[in-house]
């Protein structure tokens, strides 16, 4: 047996020789004098090798040693091809620790992981399975020619990344308005890029601005508030696959909060009528509804139904009164409680008019003239303008449900707007406007015909 820790890279041909020495069983081995090789045969003489550097027919790397990269945990493959090898030894050698891995046929390392392959007196590999850390570095191929003949390649162990979980930030709670700092931190190789993004995609308020990406291990808030409250992405990668990502949920607590859209609603008597309340707080409020006298509602009577909807710290109220009667008119109150805070709203119920529904039926007369008589001229002429539309056909300003009921051979009805004169208005006051003209005629003929009288009084006779 050989003891291996006299190894020195410049000196491996030595050992290569003796090496074979010992597997000819003594019979004959190589010596190395200066840049000449002697081969001494077991009779003792030596023979002169010859000059390698001026001889091609020495063995020669047909290719550089590939540099090879490898992800922690894989299995690496480097290959040394050389030609005409003739007798010649190659050796596998590890440069950064000066540690012989492999000389020709026989494996010399004692680490389990490291194999050799050979083919055709050619191709030599090294294999490394399950590749560490502790692997990345150089490694060469040496041929023991005068002087030593080598080729070098790279194994690069390349290391996905990870999320150290005692030095990253786990979830919190804090006040509204103070400062939080949430911190990442993450190894791999190379070293990984880290940032920070919220889980639901929004923006993030940072430092007055609304950002989709923030970078950096430490995500620092200035005056947390609950637009802050989200779970948030701490995502590690370094191009290794596959990138690597770690919740953490942000909960910020403030007392409640209330707002509602409609603080005076009305209804009339008989009629369904919902209330509506919206509450944000942290931690979750508890809700519910009052009477005008502060009795409690519980829902799920006849009477009432309330429904509270949640949605992360927002809650939307609901409460709907069936068939309203009198006593059911006057004030309600939303109500959020939480162990930081109470607060309420208040919204008025007022009594409004019920809708009217008119069923109508409209007349229509059709007037008649007199023989030899004026044109409109006459009192039954005006009599019969009146009765036209003597009925009023005048539709509530409320949604009308009722129909209309037509005679077999008269137009339809007219739909007046609310407040507008009807049909029999507008002819009465036409007749009243015309008697009135006829008394003004038949004053101004007396007054003139009296005055005519008088004056002839006065001329004479003639």
């Amino acid at each position: 047996m050989f003891s291996w820790n006299m190894f020195v890279v410049s000196a491996v041909v030595v050992l290569m020789g003796v090496c074979q020495c010992a597997s000819g069983r003594g019979r004959g081995h190589h010596r190395v004098d200066g840049r000449h090789v002697r081969n001494i045969d077991s009779n003792g003489i030596s023979v002169l090798g010859g000059d390698f550097n001026h001889d091609s027919a020495f063995p020669r790397f047909a290719e550089p040693i590939p540099n090879v990269t490898v992800t922690v945990g894989r299995d690496a493959l480097l290959a040394c091809v050389v030609e005409n090898l003739r007798g010649f030894k190659v050796a596998w050698v590890r440069v950064d620790t000066q540690t012989i891995l492999s000389i020709h046929h026989n494996v010399i390392t004692q680490n389990p992981r490291i194999s050799l392959s050979y083919n055709d007196h050619r191709s030599w590999y090294l294999h490394i399975k399950n590749v560490q850390e502790v692997d990345r570095g150089w490694y060469m191929c040496q041929v023991n020619t005068d002087p030593m003949r080598s080729r070098q390649g790279y194994l690069q162990v390349v290391v996905p990344p990870s999320i150290i979980d005692k030095e990253t930030s786990s979830d919190m709670v804090v006040l509204e308005s103070t400062n939080v700092s949430l911190t990442c931190k993450a190894t791999g190789y190379p070293e990984p890029y880290v940032m920070w993004r919220r889980e639901d995609g929004e923006d993030i308020k940072y430092n007055g601005e609304n950002v989709n990406v923030v970078d950096g291990e430490i995500l620092f808030i200035t005056k947390v508030s609950r637009l802050h409250m989200a779970v948030y992405l701490c995502i590690a990668s370094n191009g290794v696959p596959p990138s690597i990502s770690k919740r953490v949920q942000l909960k910020v607590q403030f007392p409640p909060m209330l707002s509602i859209p409609n603080q005076l609603e009305g209804a009339y008597v008989g009629q369904d009528v919902t209330l509506e309340c919206r509450t944000e707080a942290f931690p979750t409020s508890i809700n519910y509804w009052t009477t005008e006298r502060g009795d409690m509602i519980i829902s799920g009577s006849d009477k009432y139904e309330a429904v509270s909807m949640d949605n992360g710290y927002k809650k939307y109220m609901m409460l709907k009164i069936r068939r309203v009667n009198k006593s059911d008119f006057g004030s309600y109150r939303c109500v959020a409680k939480n162990s930081l805070g109470e607060t309420d709203g208040v919204i008025k119920l007022e009594e409004i008019p019920a809708p009217t529904t008119t069923r109508t039926t409209t007349h229509l007369a059709t007037p008649v003239a007199k023989k030899g008589g004026p044109r409109g001229g006459s009192k039954g002429g005006d009599n019969r303008a009146n009765a036209v539309g003597a009925e009023d056909t005048r539709i509530s300003e409320y949604d009308y449900e009722g129909e209309y009921t037509l005679p077999s051979n008269g137009p339809p009805p007219i739909r007046e707007p609310p407040g507008a004169f009807s049909a029999a208005s507008r002819s009465a006051g036409f007749g009243v406007g015309r008697f009135v003209v006829a008394l003004l005629f038949l004053r101004s003929f007396f007054q003139n015909g009296t005055s005519r009288a008088a004056a002839a009084a006065a001329a004479g006779p003639r």
